[in-house]
């Protein structure tokens, strides 16, 4: 399975803030810098992270964005879910645009939606704070 660039981006967003100290505030022009990623493409990631309630926006001067949520209360399968938006790993998850010939006698999708499944239960135990256990080398990576 692979992730796509929002759900990526998403993920890398978080894990920025909460390499940072918890009062510091970011602003997307950094973090676009930092990974060399878009600046419109992270705004809109940042935009649904918000609504999501993951990262909190100030706006006006001395505005920025920080965590929303401790990183022990952000699930990292909890994000992918939220971020993702189509779990479809093969035609036949789609019943509205599955024209497989053989997906009534066939056992793949089955068999696909366990290892989805199972992805996903791998993910559900993490949060974001497993992830950044070593913030001092990922704030020195971020810095180079």
């Amino acid at each position: 399975m692979k992730l796509t660039n929002y759900t990526d981006y998403s993920l890398r967003v978080l894990i920025f803030l909460a390499s940072r100290h918890s009062d510091e505030l970011s602003n997307i022009k950094e973090i676009a810098d930092t990974y060399s990623i878009s600046k419109n493409h992270l705004m809109k990631v940042i935009y649904r992270l918000g609504q999501l309630g993951y990262v909190e926006t100030i706006r006006g001067r001395g505005g920025g964005i920080r965590l929303g949520m401790t990183p022990e209360d952000i699930n990292i399968g909890e994000v992918v879910r939220n971020t993702e938006d189509d779990f479809n790993i093969v035609e036949c998850f789609d019943s509205q645009k599955n024209l497989c010939i053989i997906s009534p006698a066939c056992n793949l999708k089955n068999l696909l939606n366990e290892a989805l499944q199972a992805y996903l239960a791998v993910l559900d135990k993490y949060t974001l704070r497993d992830l950044v256990k070593n913030k001092e080398e990922i704030m020195r990576l971020l810095r180079s």
